[in-house]
C-alpha cells in the first residue's frame, strides 16, 4: 500500500473522532535523528485562510525540542491495530528509550520532515505560530485537574502543507 496526496479540504475525516478517540503521533525532526509523543489534544481547521492544526505539547517533553528546533512536524494517524503503539509513545519518553524499536514503527522521511511506514493519514505541517498557555485560560478545576505542578502546554499552530492518505 501507499500513500496518495490529497487536498487536505478533501479530507472526509472527524476531528473529535481522530484527536479525542483515535489519538496521533505528533513528531518533528528527520528519520535519522526525532522524537515523537502521542497526542490526544488538539484541532483541526481553518487559519488566515489556511488549512492548520493545532497541537498541545508540555515543555518537559522530548518533543518539546525538536518542535522548537525544526520549522516542520507531521500528524500522523494509525488504524486501530496500532493502539498499543501509541500508547507506549505517550508513556515513554524518547530520552530514555527508542520508540519505534519498542513499538515496531518505522520512521520514514515525508516532505522534508518524519512519520512512519504504518500510518493511514500524514500530515505535513509548517510551524507557523507558538505560544505558551495562560492560567487565565483556565478555571482553577482546569488547573488542578490538568496541571498541578506539571509544566503548562505551549500551544504550536502548523500550516498543513501535504496530506497523505494510505491507499
Amino acid at each position: 500500500m501507499a500513500w496518495t496526496k490529497k487536498d487536505p479540504a478533501q479530507l472526509t475525516i472527524n476531528p473529535f473522532t481522530l484527536i479525542g478517540k483515535d489519538w496521533f503521533l505528533l513528531s518533528a525532526g528527520t528519520p535519522e535523528d526525532y522524537n515523537t509523543m502521542t497526542c490526544s489534544w488538539g484541532a483541526l481547521g481553518e487559519l488566515w485562510g489556511e488549512p492548520s492544526v493545532t497541537a498541545y505539547v508540555r515543555s518537559s517533553r522530548h518533543t518539546f525540542g525538536y518542535l522548537e528546533k525544526n520549522g516542520l512536524f507531521t500528524v500522523s494517524v494509525f488504524p486501530e491495530g496500532y493502539r498499543k503503539a501509541l500508547a507506549f509513545c505517550g508513556s515513554h519518553s524518547g530520552r530514555d528509550c527508542d520508540k519505534a524499536a519498542e513499538t515496531g514503527l518505522e520512521p520514514v522521511g515525508i516532505d522534508g520532515t518524519v512519520t512512519f511506514a504504518q500510518a493511514r493519514l500524514v500530515l505535513v505541517c509548517e510551524k507557523v505560530y507558538a505560544q505558551d498557555l495562560s492560567e487565565a485560560l483556565m478555571t482553577p478545576e482546569v488547573r488542578g485537574t490538568f496541571y498541578g505542578s506539571d509544566a503548562m502546554h505551549r500551544m504550536y499552530i502548523g500550516r498543513i502543507l501535504a496530506a497523505y492518505e494510505r491507499t
